[in-house]
């Protein structure tokens, strides 16, 4: 008989446990952003699924999680596949990372939200300018590459190289 799946409240709560010491660029508690773009998923009508590679994202990103643990976790495959989809891959430019966004059904609703929480001018106001522009122009270039509203046209990029993302 197979494993159920983990409900949505067990799996904010695993993520919010594994990112539990993490604080974001303000000093915020990094479970914060998590829940916003879990529920800038859910606002923009995404689905369970969607919900919750919002809540892992960067799960194995920052190895709050292993790759191991979401291999074996009882989760959708789908949900496995946006997660890894919006993964940032070491040495990987831009292109790569965004076409690989854009060629996972349903991760680009999770970038989407993830970059719409990087981007609130809220949370960039408390940043030092310097780095307060290089995020904002970093975001603009990846929403560019993804088509979404408020990136850069792929002729503006200055280097699609740059694997940062966020």
């Amino acid at each position: 008989m197979p494993t159920p799946y983990l409900t949505l409240d067990q799996v904010e709560m695993i993520a919010r446990e594994a990112h539990r010491n993490q604080r974001d660029k303000a000093g915020r508690p990094y479970a914060e952003h998590l829940a916003a773009v879990a529920a800038g998923v859910s606002d923009r009508g995404g689905s369970e699924e969607q919900i919750a590679a919002a809540w892992l994202h960067d799960a194995v990103e920052d190895d709050a999680l292993s790759r191991r643990w979401l291999d074996e976790a009882a989760l959708p495959q789908e949900v496995k596949e946006m997660v890894l989809a919006v993964t940032k891959r070491d040495g990987e430019d831009l292109v790569a990372y965004t076409g690989r966004i854009l060629a996972t059904p349903g991760a680009l609703l999770v970038k989407e939200s993830d970059l719409a929480h990087n981007a609130d001018p809220d949370r960039l106001a408390v940043l030092e300018p310097a780095t307060r522009t290089r995020l904002t122009e970093k975001y603009a270039q990846v929403r560019g590459l993804l088509g979404l509203p408020g990136g850069k046209a792929a002729s503006d990029q200055l280097n699609p190289a740059n694997p940062e993302t966020d």
